[in-house]
């Protein structure tokens, strides 16, 4: 039986929650360089500081990760006293964090209400690898596309995350893990060496990117941003079901790696596994990943197939896999699927799924086998589901937590 450790639970003492006037200001994570000046000049400060002052806040946002204004000692106390009076960088509350006997972290956090919403909780897993360190992050609250094996989908969309929702998820992961520099130790914290800190970012938590497209695309650009959290764009693969419109304009206006959960080769199947697919067939999503900008030997497109017994995992479905991606740079990873209760679906036999990985790799594509990860903090693939609106904690800790590792460039 493996071994997790829950360092912040329910019942432990964590961070206070944000206090009711702070979450009720506009915060300035999430903010272009060119919304930040505007908010300052709505405040007030001279045009011929502006430049200065976003500069000075884009630093200690996204390269020492402060969360409190007085943190910022270069800045003088008037402008921190006003920072302070009429914004917020403040985190989200951590609901529990475990950590893995393998080092696989979850976290349960919560927003704040936004406007006359209610709070909302989602769920960050960080998984560390050999040479790197995989944080996956979530873009909505919920999911409308209802995949018939993934857990997530049976909880219904609550809302869309806002850019500062989903960059938080990373600033507070480093702020965990001791990721920012010249930082103390947060207790708990239990630092991982140096090569199992976040290199590696995926959109493949709760939720479909594209469906959110603005806000992701916010996020992520400040995530790749030189001058701040410094993520290479190859580093940073967005996972989508296949909303073909956004993955051209992810491509075009984001440039990030991408990520296809396909999981089946034929469209009866997969209108079945993957509904989306009845409004983007099979041909219309594949042409789209054909014209992704920069594909090459070096920048593949990672396709998903989840490993269904007796559904998709048979060697005619290999053969239709090699078919359907000819031509297209592409690794395939098999995930050996995680039961949850509830489901009609079981795992394919491990004999199987290497001889599924064996015809692939003999046709020429990489086929690594996902090993699962986390499942003593409930934290595999697949089966992300939080608490939000309904769920126990009893309930919730019944379910595994997705994440997804292996993706993106080493370099």
């Amino acid at each position: 039986m493996a071994v997790m450790e829950s360092v912040i639970g329910q019942d432990d003492a964590r961070p206070a929650p944000i206090a009711k006037a702070a979450a009720e200001m506009p915060t300035l994570i999430g903010a272009s360089r060119e919304e930040l000046g505007a908010m300052l000049r709505d405040k007030g400060v001279a045009e011929r500081q502006i430049k200065m002052r976003v500069s000075q806040l884009w630093n200690w946002l996204y390269v020492r990760g402060v969360s409190d204004f007085d943190a910022m000692v270069n800045v003088s106390k008037d402008m921190r006293e006003m920072l302070k009076a009429n914004f917020t960088i403040a985190r989200p509350e951590i609901v529990e964090e475990q950590i893995s006997n393998d080092g696989t972290r979850k976290w349960l956090l919560r927003f704040p209400p936004r406007g006359a919403g209610r709070p909302v909780e989602i769920e960050a897993v960080y998984i560390p690898e050999e040479g790197r360190g995989t944080l996956c992050i979530s873009s909505q609250v919920g999911c409308t596309l209802t995949c018939s094996f993934c857990h997530t989908g049976t909880q219904r969309l609550v809302r869309n995350l806002t850019a500062e929702e989903i960059l938080s998820q990373l600033l507070l992961a480093r702020d965990r893990l001791g990721d920012f520099p010249d930082r103390d130790v947060p207790q708990g914290g239990m630092i991982p060496s140096s090569d199992r800190k976040i290199t590696n970012v995926v959109m493949m938590g709760m939720g479909e990117p594209l469906y959110n497209f603005e806000e992701v695309k916010k996020a992520l650009l400040i995530a790749s941003d030189g001058d701040g959290l410094s993520l290479s764009k190859r580093r940073i693969t967005l996972s989508t079901s296949g909303v073909v419109p956004e993955i051209y304009r992810t491509g075009e206006e984001i440039g990030v790696m991408l990520a296809i959960s396909l999981h089946a080769v034929r469209d009866d199947l997969r209108d079945m596994l993957v509904p989306i697919n009845k409004k983007y067939p099979l041909k219309e999503l594949i042409e789209a990943c054909r014209a992704y900008p920069g594909l090459s030997n070096a920048r593949r497109i990672t396709f998903e197939y989840v490993m269904l017994k007796d559904v998709n995992d048979s060697l005619e479905d290999a053969k239709g896999l090699i078919q359907l991606l000819k031509g297209v740079p592409a690794k395939i990873n098999l995930i050996p699927f995680n039961p949850w209760p509830g489901t009609n679906y079981q795992c394919s036999d491990w004999a199987q799924i290497e001889k599924f990985a064996d015809f692939i790799n003999q046709a020429g594509y990489a086929s690594p086998i996902r090993t699962p990860r986390g499942r003593d903090i409930l934290a595999a693939c697949g089966q992300l589901k939080s608490e939000s609106e309904r769920m126990r904690k009893t309930d919730r800790l019944a379910f595994e937590a997705m994440m997804i590792a292996n993706h993106g460039e080493d370099d």
